[in-house]
């Protein structure tokens, strides 16, 4: 075993794991923080996605030896206090989960395409978002929120 310092949405937290620990148990186990979720395991589905000094990673793939003593890492726990980040609001107001289960990865991913490009058309939605699967298929809902945030971000 072996300690780690990580900063975890702003907070120090320390925990003693095996170097190939997945970031994704160290959020979930050590951190106790349960909003990233775990999908597939080999970081093809999107669920686990979590960001690493501001982008998105796959937290189930990504061994907790690899995270460096000043990596910031964020979980939607993270993305703000009460529901107020721009993709949280629009998800709601687009009504885009249905069983839910993807819908943490999926705003981490929308949330790092927004800041890497503020206006997306709907070619760079699909290709940003195409690493993150939802079995329920509300990928139009999704599409059409990230359109939603961005405009309320631009008004912001």
């Amino acid at each position: 075993m072996t300690k780690y310092t990580l900063d975890i949405n702003g907070k120090k937290v320390q925990v003693e794991a095996e170097p190939d620990t997945p970031m994704l148990w160290v959020i979930r186990d050590y951190a106790g923080l349960k909003g990233t979720k775990f999908g597939c395991g080999v970081g093809l589905c999107g669920a686990c996605t979590v960001h690493l000094n501001g982008q998105p990673v796959r937290s189930c793939s990504t061994p907790v030896s690899d995270i460096k003593k000043n990596d910031k890492i964020t979980t939607i726990e993270g993305i703000s206090d009460n529901l107020d980040h721009v993709i949280q609001q629009a998800w709601i107001e687009e009504q885009v989960p249905q069983c839910g289960y993807c819908q943490s990865g999926q705003i981490m991913s929308a949330v790092a395409l927004l800041k890497a490009i503020p206006q997306p058309t709907d070619d760079d939605i699909d290709t940003y978002m195409s690493g993150n699967i939802c079995r329920c298929g509300t990928y139009n809902r999704m599409r059409k929120a990230i359109h939603r945030a961005a405009a309320m971000q631009k008004g912001k």
